[in-house]
């Protein structure tokens, strides 16, 4: 397989874990655009990133962390325009991101922790450290009302008894479309967890779609396919986790959301 088609084979997880750590669908497609042309620059960087998926996040981890230390050799320079986008950048400088890539790394995108310090360029012991940091900061995040869009019962009840350990108030579950439209409409959720597939065969992005025209709100959609819907052909969403999942990677997604607080779900 060429160099090419290894990391095609890998971007759309790039993708969501770009996404899931800047908090905007533009700003992450903007980080991971920017680690290609870098690779398109520089052959050892490019060469490097056909070795597998480890050394892909490991140039993404580059690139991510000469612009957030501000490098004046830094490869590349990404801009972000929209209101949303510059909030977010603006929450990003006020928290260590090392904490969110920690645990992000090892649940979101499922990696070990000796690959983690790998991509980091850190001992294991210091990614040990930082995840133990981040769900502390978990811990600390203040309650919200959350909307369970899922159609499978024994899903829908894990999800809700993870969300209420969290502290977080369940104020309703829907497994069609129109069940989420008036649930939503009846009262208004700080975040929302939404299948991709409903019982009466709609999208959970259409849902989605028409749950934002109330207001922004965060937005965790689960599917057992992410890669397809990470085309290109349609806005994608931010935060995206994989069934079948881990309680500590849906954690961690609800972290991310409610750190961004109203950044789009969908971009």
């Amino acid at each position: 397989m060429s160099v090419a088609d290894q990391i095609a084979a890998q971007l759309p997880y790039l993708r969501r874990y770009a996404r899931a750590l800047t908090g905007s669908q533009s700003s992450g497609d903007a980080y991971v655009r920017a680690t290609l042309e870098a690779a398109l620059a520089d052959r050892s960087l490019l060469d490097q990133m056909g070795g597998g998926r480890t050394a892909l996040y490991t140039a993404f981890n580059r690139i991510w962390s000469s612009i957030q230390d501000g490098e004046d050799n830094a490869d590349v320079e990404v801009t972000f325009g929209s209101v949303h986008e510059q909030a977010a950048q603006l929450h990003l400088s006020h928290i260590a991101p090392a904490h969110r890539q920690a645990l992000l790394l090892t649940t979101l995108e499922d990696f070990s922790q000796d690959e983690t310090a790998l991509i980091l360029d850190i001992p294991v012991a210091e990614v040990t450290s930082l995840i133990a940091q981040a769900v502390q900061e978990i811990d600390q995040e203040t309650a919200t009302e959350v909307l369970i869009i899922e159609d499978e019962p024994l899903i829908s009840m894990q999800l809700e008894g993870l969300v209420t350990d969290l502290g977080h108030t369940v104020v309703g579950t829907a497994a069609t479309h129109s069940q989420a439209l008036e649930l939503f409409a009846a009262r208004p959720a700080g975040l929302v967890l939404a299948d991709i597939q409903l019982a009466d065969g709609s999208s959970g992005i259409d849902a989605v779609e028409d749950l934002l025209k109330f207001g922004d709100v965060p937005v965790i959609f689960i599917t057992a396919y992410p890669e397809k819907l990470l085309t290109g052909e349609r806005p994608e969403p931010t935060y995206l986790v994989t069934k079948p999942f881990q309680e500590a990677t849906v954690r961690a997604a609800i972290s991310q959301a409610l750190f961004f607080g109203s950044s789009r779900a969908l971009a």
